[in-house]
């Protein structure tokens, strides 16, 4: 599942291609995604214009003249690509750059300016609607979402008032949505490793007063916003075939610290470890033990 680095670069590759265009047609393919789609679906979006494409969490935002808001989530294997007016071999391809099957292209956004945006999803674990800007927050699919970890930057403070009383593993606490937004299992690893805490650890173990916890907290909470900031500036992790707006993959792979790095030498400078790999919640976690306590 892409995390926020690659939503966030998807973003960014859809907003040239989207922002003050208005939405001419849209093209159904079939009724539903991983949910149905809403029977005024295509009525709320003709014709409006795209003023803004925002990110929340894991989720784009396409805010729309007249107050609605376009929700997309990418599950598992959708994509977005932009075909050039009249040229539909001329893409750019935002989110998995591979030959595509017509039959898993679902959703069509015919743009005022020639441009198509088509949404390709064979696992139709994605999925689309809209909603009134003023009523998002409290959507079922929106209630309840963490704190943004990037904007504002994630303060040291606010993990301490996340972990209080936590009986959960770290790991599992950065993991939940409900939280901090966006982080996924790729980051999470990464930024303890750069943290040197282990995922093992008890995440309240990281909130109150003493030197361990202070200390702690600030070394995360620089180490999830680099790591975050470093990787969509890479264009983000291409393990099998993510691929930026430009058609180019993500290259953050290549700065993995321990992400399926098992047995490989910990790259920390002067430790003497190597990257292991347990299983926390069915989910593979990658770390050094000797350097991550």
């Amino acid at each position: 599942m892409p995390e926020l680095p690659e939503v966030e670069t998807t973003r960014r590759g859809l907003a040239p291609a989207m922002e003050g265009k208005a939405i001419s047609r849209v093209i159904l393919n079939r009724p539903d995604l991983r949910f149905p789609i809403q029977s005024d679906f295509r009525a709320r979006l003709a014709g409006r214009t795209v003023e803004r494409i925002d990110r929340r969490a894991k989720y784009l935002l396409l805010r729309l003249s007249g107050g609605d808001v376009l929700v997309a989530h990418l599950g598992m294997s959708g994509s977005f690509r932009i075909e050039a007016a009249r040229a539909p071999l001329a893409t750019a391809t935002l989110y998995r750059e591979i030959p595509r099957l017509a039959a898993h292209d679902h959703v069509i956004f015919e743009m005022s300016e020639g441009a198509r945006i088509v949404y390709n999803d064979p696992r139709r674990f994605g999925f689309m609607f809209v909603a009134a800007d003023a009523d998002l927050e409290h959507h079922p699919r929106m209630r309840g979402i963490g704190v943004e970890p990037l904007e504002p930057p994630l303060e040291p403070s606010t993990l301490d008032r996340l972990f209080e009383g936590a009986g959960t593993s770290l790991k599992a606490a950065l993991l939940d949505q409900k939280r901090i937004a966006g982080l996924g299992n790729i980051y999470v690893c990464e930024a303890l490793h750069r943290a040197g805490l282990s995922p093992l650890r008890r995440a309240a173990t990281l909130s109150g007063g003493d030197q361990f916890a202070r200390t702690a907290r600030r070394r995360l909470a620089s180490a999830i916003c680099n790591v975050l900031s470093d990787a969509i500036e890479a264009g983000g992790s291409s393990l099998k075939d993510f691929s930026g707006a430009d058609g180019k993959p993500g290259y953050f792979q290549h700065a993995f610290r321990v992400y399926d790095r098992e047995g490989a030498a910990c790259p920390k400078r002067g430790c003497k470890g190597a990257i292991e790999r347990v299983v926390q919640s069915g989910r593979s976690t990658f770390y050094c033990r000797t350097c991550q306590r």
